[in-house]
C-alpha cells in the first residue's frame, strides 16, 4: 500500500493525519520493517504489508472508540509498538505506556517510540499482571489496548485494577468471538461488551477477514 492510499483511506473514515504525522508513520513503518528482520516483532510474512496489515489496522480504533483528551492509555503486549505507537502519532495528546514482558522486543520498541519525537510515551519491560500489582508503577488508565495478546477474560484479569472507574479495554480481534465473550462473562459477570466489525470506506479487506474491535468495560 502506498502512503498516499493509506492517508486517503484514513481521511475517508474521519481519521485525519497532517503531513508531519504522516511522515512519522512512514518512518515508523520503515524502522519496524528493518528491526523485524533482526527480532521477530511481527509476522515475517507481513514485512511487506506493515502499513495496511498493522498500522492501518491499529488506527481503525479511532473510528470506533472515542478517546478522552489527554487520556492515559496502556498498550499491553505491545510487541513492536502496535497499536500504541500509531495511536500516539495520530493522537499526540494521549499519555501512552507500552508494556511487554519480552526484553528484546521492548528495547527496540522503546527506540522506535523515541524516534517519533513525541513526549509522554514510555516503554516498560514487565508482565501486565505484575505491573498492575507494582505500587511503584501504579496508575489508573482511561483505556487499555490489546492486540493479538490473549483472550479477553485473561487480559481483563490482568488489568482490571489498572482501569479508572469509567475506563475501557479495547481489543483488536477477529472471527467468531461468541465463546471468548461467553468465557469472559463467566469470569466477570459485570463485564459489558461492544463488538464492532471493522468496515472502512475504501478498504474492504478487514471486513472480509472479519476483523473486529471489541470494547469492554466493567459496569459499576
Amino acid at each position: 500500500m502506498l502512503l498516499s492510499e493509506f492517508w486517503t483511506i484514513l481521511s475517508a473514515n474521519g481519521i485525519i493525519l497532517d503531513e508531519q504525522q504522516l511522515r512519522s508513520i512512514e518512518r515508523y513503518e520503515k524502522e519496524l520493517s528493518y528491526w523485524n528482520e533482526k527480532v521477530n516483532l511481527i509476522s515475517r510474512k507481513d514485512s511487506n504489508n506493515i502499513l495496511e496489515n498493522h498500522i492501518l489496522h491499529s488506527l481503525t480504533i479511532l473510528k470506533y472508540v472515542s478517546l478522552p483528551h489527554k487520556a492515559r492509555a496502556i498498550d499491553v503486549g505491545t510487541g513492536g509498538g502496535l497499536p500504541g505507537i500509531p495511536l500516539k502519532i495520530a493522537r499526540p495528546d494521549v499519555f501512552m505506556t507500552l508494556i511487554d514482558s519480552i526484553s528484546k522486543k521492548i528495547k527496540i520498541t522503546s527506540f522506535l517510540a523515541k524516534h517519533t519525537g513525541l513526549r509522554n510515551i514510555d516503554a516498560i519491560c514487565m508482565r501486565a499482571e505484575d505491573f498492575a500489582k507494582d505500587k511503584n508503577n501504579y496508575a489508573k488508565f482511561d483505556v487499555v489496548f490489546a492486540r493479538a495478546v490473549a483472550k479477553i477474560g485473561t487480559v481483563a484479569s490482568w488489568v482490571k485494577n489498572l482501569l479508572k472507574s469509567e475506563g475501557k479495554m479495547v481489543f483488536l480481534k477477529g472471527g467468531d468471538l461468541t465463546e471468548e465473550i461467553r468465557s469472559a462473562n463467566k469470569l466477570f459477570k459485570n463485564l459489558k461488551f461492544e463488538e464492532h466489525l471493522i468496515d472502512l470506506v475504501g478498504y474492504e479487506k478487514f471486513k472480509k477477514d472479519e476483523k473486529k474491535i471489541v470494547v469492554c468495560y466493567f459496569q459499576n
